[in-house]
């Protein structure tokens, strides 16, 4: 029902009805009571599901020349320094702009391609979005952890808010599970639970409209026509004579 096609092509399903769309919306809804937030669930592009996307390459010789362009920058910024800010201002400054960022969108990518989608505030901490994923992955008794890429950074401070983890106002962060030493097997089974990965493009359904009548159909539809009301005498234009005119 879904392809590769653009954004806007993407929303158009074969057939939606009303009652389908109202019912996405239940689902959604209960989702969101369940869990305390809402979440979206979907696949993975292939371009983007492994973090393995750094070169190994080594940077050649002229990477790390200095050049008349990186001496003016350096020139420039000890100028800047001589009017440093006070402690004060740059606070100032600094909640100023926490203040307009309202959304931290995170993105989870598990290893079977599928992606978990939701939103948290950015004063929320880390724990939180641990504690989403707790009630979440199929196997919560397992031990798991998250991490950036590149370079790989495990996150460890679950105190750390999203605004200060520089996840505002979005982040994409890899789940994966705790193998012990020793351990060479690894679990290789679903990620989310059943329950989870059945949201799977209820959003979509959800905001589909209904759809327009086809040309045809607004042919064959019966077409109303306004009653014509009788003018009445009184209304009727009076003849004038004209001056000219001699009888």
């Amino acid at each position: 029902m879904i392809d590769s096609s653009p954004s806007w092509k993407r929303r158009r399903f074969i057939a939606v009805s009303p009652m389908e769309s109202e019912l996405a919306k239940g689902r959604l809804a209960a989702a969101r009571e369940k869990y305390g937030r809402d979440i979206r669930v979907y696949e993975t592009s292939l371009a983007s599901a492994t973090p393995s996307n750094v070169s190994d390459m080594e940077e050649t010789d002229e990477f790390y020349e200095f050049t008349a362009e990186d001496y003016f920058r350096v020139s420039a910024t000890k100028k800047e320094d001589k009017y440093l800010k006070t402690k004060k201002i740059r606070d100032a400054e600094e909640a100023a702009r926490r203040s307009r960022m309202t959304k931290a969108g995170v993105k989870v990518r598990f290893p079977d391609n599928l992606t978990l989608e939701a939103s948290f505030h950015p004063s929320e901490t880390m724990q939180a979005l641990f504690d989403l994923l707790t009630k979440v992955v199929a196997r919560p008794d397992l031990p798991f952890y998250l991490y950036t890429t590149p370079p790989k950074k495990q996150i460890k401070d679950l105190s750390q808010d999203f605004y200060s983890a520089g996840f505002v106002p979005g982040a994409i962060v890899y789940f994966a599970y705790e193998v012990p030493k020793g351990d060479d097997g690894a679990y290789t089974g679903p990620s989310l639970q059943e329950e989870v990965v059945s949201l799977q493009g209820l959003e979509l359904v959800a905001q589909q409209e209904a759809p327009e009548p086809t040309p045809e159909a607004a042919a064959t539809s019966p077409s109303v026509v306004p009653e014509q009301t009788e003018q009445k005498p009184s209304e009727k234009k009076k003849m004038v004579k004209p001056k000219w005119l001699k009888m």
